[in-house]
C-alpha cells in the first residue's frame, strides 16, 4: 500500500501521536507551574470577590478597587470591568502560554500503583433533574446553591437597613422593598451571568486548560442557564408587582431613560430570555429541537439589549464570559465558510449512515473528538454535533462519522445518499464530483486521550453510542499493533453494547485495522458483549450496503477542513485571543478620548451600546487580522502537502484496501464477541465479575448512550466503590454523551 494513503496510520506525525521521547525542560516545567499558581491564584480570588460582592466588606471592598483604578480613561466601567471580567480574561491569556508549553509535553499514563477516588469520576448523584453528578460537579452546585443563599440573605438585610431609615407609610415601605429586592435580585443574575457563557465557547482556552470539552460543559451552561432566567425573572416581577401597587404600570414598562436605567430595553431582553428559557425544557427540546434552536438564536437581542437596560458600567460585570463567548463563535463562524468534500458516504441497513470526509493533514484531534456538520443541500442553517468514529492513526487526510437516522435532517441525508447510489451506475465519474457538501465546526472535544491513562477500560453503550468507541478500539489496535503497548495503552478492554435489533451490529465492521499481529491476543485482553434486546435469535436478512463515492478524495484542491478552530494551532489561536483582548482595550480607549468625552456622551443604554460594539469590532477587527494571517499560514501549509497527496492511489482502491482489511479485523472481533439475544445488560452481575477478575485497580468506565443507561451504569459504578473490598478494583464513570 502507498504510504499516502489515507488509510495509512500516523505514528509520530503533527502531534496526533502523544506518546513523545522527550521529556519537557526543567525551565518549561517551572514555568507551566509557576503559570498555574498565577491563574489558580486569579481564579480563587476572582471567586471569591463576586461571593463576598453581596456583603458590606465586599461592596466596601469592590469600592475601594474602583477608587484605585479610578481616574483612567476609561473610568468606572474600566475600573468595574478588571475587576469582575479582568480576571477571566487574564486567566484565559496566561492559558495560551501554558497550552503552548503543554503542546510538546509527554503523555504518560498516571495510572498509580495504588488506586484512589477521585472527584470528577465518582458519581453522587445518579437520578433527578441534573442528571448524573460527580463529586466534583455535585460540590460546585453546593458552592453555587449556598452563594444564591447568602446573597439573598446579605441583600435582604442591607435592603432593611435602608428601608428603615426612613419614616413611610407601611404601603410606600413594602413597594419600596418590592424595587429594592427586585434590584438585588437582578444583580445576583448579573453575577452568575459572569459564568454562563463560558461552558458554551466551544473551543474555548478555559476549557481546553481544565480539559471539560463541550458536550461536559453544556450541561452546566443549561444548569446556570435555569438559575440565572429565575434570578432575572424575580427581578422583572418584583419591580411589576411594584409598579401595578403604584397605579402606572404601562408607563414604566416603557420608559427609556437616558440616566438610568431603560426599562423597555430590559423588557426586550427579559422576554428575548423567557423565550429561550421556555423553550430549553427538556420536553420541548426533546420533541421540538428545531424550535428550541431557532429560538435560541435570541441570545444575540438577550445580550443587547441586557447592555441598553443596564449601561456600560453595569453590563462590564459580565463582560468577560461574553467577550470569550464573541471570540469564539467567530473564528467558528470564519472555519464554517469552507466547503468540506465528503469523500464517500454508505448507508448500512440498520439504518445508519457514515461519512468520511476530507481534512487537512495538520489538523489535530483524537479519538473522543467530535464536530458540528451542516449539509447545505439539506439546510443552510441547520447544525447537528456527531461523534468522531475513526482514530487520527487511522489515516492523515480524513476521519469518519456514523449517523443513526432518528428525525427529518437525518433521513433526508440518507434518502440523497441512496439515490447517489443508485444514480452513480447511470452517471459518468465526472459527474459524480461534489455532490453532497458539508461545512464543517471543529474537532472539539478533550484536549487529551483521557482513556489511555486506563490501564483497564469498560465502555458501555447504546445504539449509535458505539461510535465514540470504535474510535478508542481502532486507535489502541494501531499502537498495540505499531509496537507501543507499553506506552500508555489499555491492557483490558471490556465492551458492553446494547442494540435493539441484530442488523446494528454492522457497526463493528467500520473499524479500519491495517494488520493485526499473531501475538495481538497476548498484548491486548478484549471482550465484548452485545445484548440484542427486541429479537431473541438472529435476524436471517442482512440486507444492502449503499455505498456513494462522492469526490476524487484529495485534498489538493482545499476540499478539506477549515484548521480555524480554538482547538487547532496553539500558537495561531493564542495570538487571535491576546490581539482581540488588546484590541478591545484600545477601541475603549479611543472611543472614551475621541467620541465620549468630546461629544460628552451620557446617556446610560448609548454607552452599553457602544460597549459592545468596540467587544464585536475588535474580535473582527484586531482578530480578524491574525485569522486572515492564520489562513493564510494553512494554504502555504497545504501546499507544501501536494507533491505527497498527489501519490493517493483512487478511491477505487483505498476502498477495496478497507474492505480486505475489514475481513482479518472481522475475524478478530468475532472470536472477542458474546451476543445474547432479548437480554438487557445486568451490570450488577457484570461489574461483579470484574471486581474478581481484575483485582485492586483503576478501572475506567466510559458510558455513551441516553440517560437511562447512564444512570443504570452510574448507580452501579457507586454502589460497587461504596461497598468495595481492600483488594477490589475502584471504578470511574466518565460520561460521553452529548445532550444539547
Amino acid at each position: 500500500m502507498d504510504r499516502n494513503s489515507v488509510t495509512e496510520p500516523l505514528i509520530l506525525t503533527d502531534g496526533l501521536d502523544l506518546a513523545y521521547v522527550n521529556k519537557p525542560s526543567l525551565f518549561v516545567s517551572f514555568a507551566k507551574y509557576t503559570l498555574k499558581i498565577v491563574m489558580w491564584f486569579l481564579f480563587l480570588a476572582w471567586v471569591l470577590l463576586i461571593y463576598l460582592y453581596p456583603g458590606e466588606f465586599g461592596n466596601q471592598l469592590v469600592g475601594k478597587l474602583i477608587q484605585a483604578t479610578d481616574g483612567t480613561v476609561f473610568g468606572i466601567t474600566g475600573s468595574l470591568f478588571l475587576v469582575f471580567s479582568g480576571p477571566i480574561i487574564i486567566i484565559a491569556c496566561l492559558g495560551v502560554a501554558h497550552l503552548i508549553l503543554s503542546g510538546e509535553e509527554l503523555f504518560q499514563k498516571k495510572s498509580s500503583k495504588h488506586p484512589r477516588f477521585r472527584l470528577w469520576t465518582f458519581p453522587v448523584l445518579v437520578d433527578g433533574p441534573f442528571g448524573v453528578v460527580s463529586a466534583a460537579e455535585f460540590l460546585g452546585i453546593l458552592l453555587f446553591v449556598l452563594f444564591i443563599i447568602w446573597a439573598v440573605y446579605a441583600y435582604t438585610l442591607r435592603n432593611l437597613n435602608l428601608i428603615s431609615l426612613f419614616q413611610l407609610p407601611s404601603k410606600e415601605k413594602c413597594i419600596l422593598l418590592l424595587e429594592l429586592s427586585g434590584l438585588r435580585f437582578g444583580m445576583i443574575g448579573q453575577l452568575c451571568l459572569a459564568f454562563l457563557f463560558l461552558p458554551i465557547a466551544r473551543g474555548s482556552v478555559l476549557l481546553r486548560l481544565v480539559d471539560i470539552p463541550f458536550e461536559h460543559a453544556t450541561r452546566y451552561h443549561v444548569w446556570l442557564g435555569h438559575l440565572t432566567m429565575l434570578l432575572f425573572t424575580l427581578h422583572g416581577l418584583f419591580y411589576v408587582i411594584g409598579w401595578a401597587m403604584e397605579g402606572h404600570l404601562l408607563a414604566e414598562l416603557l420608559e427609556w431613560k437616558n440616566i438610568g436605567v431603560a426599562n423597555l430595553a430590559g423588557v426586550i431582553s427579559l422576554l428575548a430570555g423567557l423565550l429561550m428559557w421556555f423553550t430549553s425544557f427538556h420536553p420541548v427540546r426533546r420533541n421540538y429541537f428545531e424550535l428550541f434552536f431557532y429560538t435560541h438564536q435570541l441570545y444575540i437581542v438577550f445580550v443587547v439589549f441586557l447592555a441598553l437596560h443596564v449601561g456600560d458600567f453595569v453590563f462590564s460585570i459580565a463582560a468577560g464570559g461574553i467577550f470569550l463567548f464573541v471570540l469564539d463563535r467567530f473564528l467558528r463562524f470564519c472555519q464554517s465558510r469552507r466547503t468540506v468534500d465528503i469523500l464517500s458516504a454508505k448507508c448500512l441497513p440498520c439504518g445508519t449512515v457514515e461519512l468520511i470526509l476530507s481534512k487537512p493533514g495538520n489538523l489535530r484531534y483524537n479519538a473522543l473528538s467530535f464536530i458540528f456538520l451542516q449539509v447545505r443541500e439539506l439546510s443552510w442553517l441547520q447544525w447537528h454535533p456527531f461523534s468522531v468514529s475513526s482514530s487520527p492513526l487511522d489515516g492523515k487526510y480524513h476521519l469518519s462519522i456514523l449517523i443513526k437516522v432518528l428525525g427529518g435532517w437525518t433521513a433526508k441525508l440518507r434518502e440523497s445518499i441512496l439515490n447517489m447510489s443508485e444514480a452513480e451506475p447511470k452517471i459518468e465519474p465526472t459527474q459524480l464530483q461534489r455532490k453532497i457538501t458539508a461545512s464543517v465546526e471543529g474537532p472539539y472535544g478533550h484536549e487529551l486521550p483521557y482513556y489511555l491513562m486506563y490501564d483497564n477500560l469498560v465502555l458501555v453503550a447504546g445504539g449509535i453510542g458505539i461510535s465514540p468507541f470504535l474510535a478508542i478500539l481502532s486507535d489502541i489496535f494501531h499502537r498495540v499493533r505499531d509496537g507501543r503497548a507499553c506506552l500508555s495503552v489499555p491492557r483490558n478492554v471490556f465492551i458492553v453494547w446494547a442494540v435493539k435489533r441484530s442488523d446494528e451490529l454492522q457497526l463493528l465492521s467500520t473499524i479500519v485495522v491495517e494488520s493485526i499481529s499473531p501475538l495481538f491476543s497476548n498484548k491486548l485482553s478484549l471482550e465484548i458483549h452485545i445484548y440484542v434486546t427486541r429479537e431473541s435469535e438472529p435476524s436471517l436478512e442482512e440486507g444492502k450496503v449503499h455505498e456513494a463515492l462522492n469526490s476524487s478524495g484529495c485534498p489538493m484542491s482545499n476540499c478539506g477542513m477549515s484548521v480555524l478552530v480554538g482547538t487547532g494551532n496553539n500558537i495561531w489561536s493564542g495570538l487571535y485571543v491576546i490581539s482581540s483582548t488588546v484590541g478591545f482595550g484600545i477601541l475603549l480607549a479611543l472611543m472614551d478620548i475621541l467620541y465620549i468625552k468630546p461629544y460628552k456622551v451620557s446617556a446610560w443604554w448609548y454607552k452599553g451600546l457602544l460597549f459592545v460594539a468596540c467587544m464585536i469590532a475588535s474580535v473582527i477587527s484586531f482578530g480578524g487580522i491574525v485569522v486572515g494571517l492564520w489562513h493564510l499560514w494553512d494554504r502555504r501549509a497545504s501546499s507544501q502537502d501536494k507533491d505527497d497527496v498527489a501519490k493517493i492511489k483512487p478511491d477505487s482502491e483505498q476502498h477495496d484496501g478497507i474492505l480486505v482489511h475489514k475481513e482479518s479485523n472481522q475475524n478478530y472481533l468475532e472470536s472477542s464477541t458474546i451476543l445474547k439475544y432479548g437480554s438487557r445488560p445486568d451490570f450488577e452481575e457484570i461489574f461483579g465479575s470484574l471486581c474478581k477478575k481484575w483485582g485492586h485497580v483503576d478501572v475506567g468506565v466510559m458510558v455513551c448512550g441516553p440517560p437511562n443507561l447512564q444512570s443504570s451504569v452510574a448507580k452501579e459504578i457507586r454502589s460497587q466503590n461504596v461497598r468495595r473490598g481492600r483488594h477490589d478494583p475502584i471504578f470511574h464513570f466518565n460520561s460521553h454523551s452529548f445532550d444539547l
